[in-house]
């Protein structure tokens, strides 16, 4: 069963059971996160559902069109150490795929703290997070395009990818500073200090 995926036959009863458990959760809308690090359910299979790099959530191939479903999905979100992903009940815990990032980071606030900026995302799933030291920045050159994907660290194992919208308004924020004596395009948030890319390689690029 652990390396089959779960038969369609099945799939909507479980999946209508699952709902219900992880709602029993999340009683009162916005409370706090089912505590899915601490449970430790018995691997069930694999779910024919996967999170595409847009943010768009599809079970058996349909897109789920229902935000609160979606939402609702999310709370029982985690990735284990093996580096997959799993939708986690106290009574069971199912795979399912992620084409890149579990969350998207859809809109970012600028404010200050303390006399610091402060870098404030809401992903596509309702979670709004305070980018800082508990919930760093990183970020990745990828592809032959050389095309910049930061991430935001949500949760668990868990990130956002920040869009592309929003990460040119992030990318505006970014200033040269020097770290370990190298000049480094980085980005302030919280108190701490991101770096994206050496200054030089920046200039190279954007030439």
């Amino acid at each position: 069963m652990a390396d089959e995926t779960l038969k369609a036959t099945t799939d909507a009863a479980g999946l209508a059971a699952m709902i219900s458990r992880a709602a029993a959760q999340t009683v009162g809308g916005k409370s706090s996160l089912p505590p899915v690090e601490r449970w430790e359910p018995p691997f069930c299979g694999n779910l024919d559902m996967e999170i595409r790099a847009d943010g768009t959530w599809f079970y058996m191939g349909t897109p789920i069109g229902r935000a609160p479903l979606v939402r609702l999905f999310s709370t029982v979100l985690r990735k284990d150490a093996d580096g997959k992903t799993y939708l986690v009940t106290p009574v069971e815990k199912v795979g399912i795929r992620v084409e890149d990032a579990p969350f998207l980071a859809v809109e970012m606030s600028v404010t200050t703290r303390d006399g610091e900026p402060l870098l404030t995302f809401r992903t596509n799933v309702g979670d709004v997070v305070e980018a800082g030291s508990d919930h760093p920045l990183r970020f990745v050159v990828h592809g032959e395009n050389h095309e910049l994907k930061p991430y935001l660290h949500v949760r668990g194992r868990l990130e956002a990818l920040v869009s592309r919208a929003v990460m040119y308004d992030l990318v505006e924020e970014g200033e040269t500073v020097e770290i370990d004596g190298v000049e480094m395009f980085a980005v302030r948030s919280g108190g701490a200090v991101f770096p994206v890319m050496p200054a030089a390689e920046l200039d190279r690029l954007t030439q």
